[in-house]
């Protein structure tokens, strides 16, 4: 099991793989759906404003934020969510 000191010197892309990894082997519908909650909101922090919009009015835009939120500011915004889940389920 790797301690929070050691999450927090991975990549916000390898939390990403390892929390999402974790979560789709043991079928974890919670913390997928609060990565989809959290997503659209990270993405508007970063200045993503149209795709903050068109995330929250299809479901089929949150599918794939949870592919593409392992990559580049959002991926950063999301790290404690990434950390907490992986020390939280041992992952």
């Amino acid at each position: 099991m790797a301690t929070r000191e050691e999450l927090e010197q991975l990549s916000s892309e390898e939390l990403h793989d390892r929390a999402v990894g974790h979560a789709r082997r043991h079928a974890n519908v919670k913390f997928i759906w609060r990565l989809m909650r959290a997503v659209p909101a990270a993405e508007a922090a970063v200045g993503d404003l149209d795709e903050a919009h068109d995330d929250v009015q299809s479901v089929f835009g949150h599918f794939d934020d949870i592919r593409r939120s392992g990559k580049g500011e959002v991926a950063d915004l999301l790290r404690p969510m990434y950390i907490d889940y992986i020390v939280e389920h041992n992952a």
